[in-house]
């Protein structure tokens, strides 16, 4: 059974940094891609980030050059790093399984998913 527990969430003024992490059982980073997902209040779950089980990175545009996302493969650890964070940041994020990170915008093609862990950007 795949696990994941994500951390790290937290308030940070506007400009501020904030690295998440996901802690994923054993041989989970070595068979499935991860994604990063955030969904802010009243709005749709949404896909900013993902990493293939080769190391291959995809963002979204609107964190494109502020979040960076990497793994960790001895601790299991799939890390997103968010620098200049703006108050539009503000949600629940999650990580999550998949295949591939070509569809990593659409919630159907993730199987396990984390808790969740708040961010909260003030201006």
């Amino acid at each position: 059974q795949v696990q994941l527990v994500e951390s790290g969430g937290g308030l940070v003024q506007s400009g501020g940094s904030l690295r998440l992490s996901c802690a994923a059982s054993e041989f989970t980073l070595g068979y499935y891609a991860i994604g990063w997902l955030r969904q802010a209040p009243g709005k749709e779950r949404e896909g900013v980030a993902c990493i293939s089980t080769e190391g291959i990175t995809s963002y979204d545009d609107s964190v494109k050059g502020r979040f960076t996302i990497s793994t960790d493969k001895d601790t299991n650890t799939v890390f997103l790093e968010m620098n200049n964070l703006k108050p539009e940041d503000t949600a629940v994020y999650y990580c999550a399984t998949t295949y591939y990170c070509t569809g990593y915008k659409f919630l159907s093609t993730y199987d396990y998913w984390g808790q969740g862990t708040q961010v909260t950007v003030s201006s």
